[in-house]
């Protein structure tokens, strides 16, 4: 279809003839003028940006009437999402566009470095506070390919050949490791949207480019590394904003970082974190199988501490799906590896998974397995050995406490363990927390008359507002 430039509004004027690649896209995705400009309206403002479109202008643009570039952005955002799968302007129809940010990036499997690092880069555009969403996004099918060709792949080995244009060194990997140090204990404190506008920009600006630069075969090691916690640092922020779309593709992109340099453990992780968004959202199976794959794809080159971790999960999710068996199996296997970690060296990054939060993960098991004497004791044990430092960790495991002792029966002693959670404040920014508090607040809502309950709503609801006027 032939283009012209119009200077004087600064779009792409389409020649009066209609526009029938738009018009097939959106019918194979079922999309009305009005809905394709709903969407388009969202898209827009998960961007940060304000877009006044309606089904007016769709038609125009299906009858062949110029848009502006950022619109037609939008336009092929929003039917990639659709469709899930990625859409050019260009497909749409509309020539001499640049192709899109869209939210679309982070679907597939990488095929290549400079495709992977295109995903990261579209991510990093994404605004997670624009886009809560309680469920996934990607169909099981995709989420499993990626994993299977993580499962099978060999190690692609640090690229060479690129341009001197800037060298990589040590200091550069040392200066990533120091940045996403500084930006966990924001997100420890503070909660996952505290810095990411600010986390996501470093990362675009300062980190990614130097995967294209020029390093040596140790260096790009350490970097690819040294980016792949970034990148996974950056998924749990959104994951605790609560944007499991966006916090899913930074996974999947993470997943694949960590095949470029063949690093198991890292990628093993991703799979376990995975596997931990899955059965938040409530998808057992899933949560199982992610689990599953991290235990296996592990075993090769992980240490006895990230094996006790990729265990745990494994028994959070059989303990989500009731099979008490298989959790106790998991739950053993998790203590034997836990009792082999002294014998070697962890990264850095692996650092949390002490003690504490190897009951804590076990405290959620019993809880979930309805076990409620057990739930109580690793959940005491869990509260007495985090660090208050991790607020939101400490948080979590007390509001396990307060739901084992309800098991119990303990309703006074469960509603004083969450006034202890709910006053601590800082882990209310966490959208996972508050989610904990709304779970707890509904099961005791039943007995919404007695007083130690009616206290306990007041003091959540007190809580909250300080949280606003702050």
């Amino acid at each position: 279809m032939g283009t012209h430039r119009d200077l004087r509004k600064g779009g792409w004027d389409m020649r009066q003839e209609p526009n029938h690649r738009l018009a097939a896209v959106m019918a194979e995705a079922g999309a009305s003028n009005k809905g394709l400009a709903k969407r388009m309206r969202e898209v827009a403002q998960r961007h940060g940006d304000h877009l006044g479109t309606t089904h007016v202008a769709v038609q125009r643009w299906l009858d062949g009437k110029g848009i502006q570039r950022q619109t037609a952005l939008y336009a092929a955002e929003a039917l990639s999402d659709k469709l899930r799968r990625r859409l050019t302007p260009q497909e749409l129809g509309f020539s001499g566009v640049p192709r899109a940010l869209g939210s679309s990036f982070g679907m597939d499997y990488a095929r290549s470095l400079p495709e992977l690092l295109d995903a990261l880069g579209g991510l990093t555009h994404q605004c997670p506070e624009g886009g809560r969403s309680d469920e996934t996004q990607l169909p099981d099918a995709d989420v499993h390919s990626a994993v299977l060709t993580w499962l099978v792949s060999r190690s692609e080995g640090v690229p060479s050949g690129a341009p001197v244009t800037r060298r990589v060194g040590i200091r550069d990997v040392a200066a990533i490791r120091t940045a996403a140090g500084f930006f966990m204990q924001l997100d420890f404190r503070f909660g996952g949207g505290h810095a990411h506008k600010a986390f996501r920009h470093y990362f675009r600006e300062d980190v990614l480019p130097l995967l294209g630069a020029c390093y040596s075969a140790k260096v790009g090691e350490a970097l690819f590394k040294a980016v792949s916690e970034m990148s996974q640092l950056l998924a749990w922020s959104a994951y605790d904003i609560g944007n499991h779309a966006l916090a899913e593709r930074y996974l999947l992109s993470t997943l694949r970082l960590s095949h470029v340099v063949g690093d198991r453990m890292m990628g093993a992780r991703i799979l376990a974190n995975l596997s931990h968004q899955a059965n938040y959202l409530g998808n057992a199976p899933r949560a199982l199988t992610l689990a599953r794959a991290s235990v296996e794809g592990g075993k090769a080159g992980s240490t006895p501490r990230a094996m006790a971790l990729f265990s745990a999960h494994e028994a959070r999710a059989l303990s989500t799906a009731l099979d008490h068996k298989g959790a106790a199996r998991a739950m053993n296997e998790a203590e034997r590896f836990f009792a082999q970690a002294g014998s070697a060296d962890d990264p850095d990054w692996l650092a949390y998974m002490d003690e504490a939060e190897l009951n804590g993960e076990f405290c959620h098991c019993f809880r979930d397995l309805g076990q409620g004497t057990e739930a109580v004791r690793f959940a005491e044990r869990a509260v007495e050995l985090t660090d208050p430092k991790y607020a939101r960790s400490l948080g979590f495991c007390r509001m396990v406490l307060a739901q084992s002792q309800l098991l119990n029966g303990e309703l006074e002693a469960a509603l004083a363990t969450a006034g202890l959670a709910v006053e601590a404040g800082d882990a209310l920014q966490s959208a996972r927390f508050q989610r904990y508090v709304d779970d707890f607040r509904c099961e005791v809502s039943a007995r919404a008359a007695h007083p130690v309950v009616q206290r306990f709503t007041e003091q959540v609801r007190q809580a909250m507002g300080r949280m606003d006027d702050e």
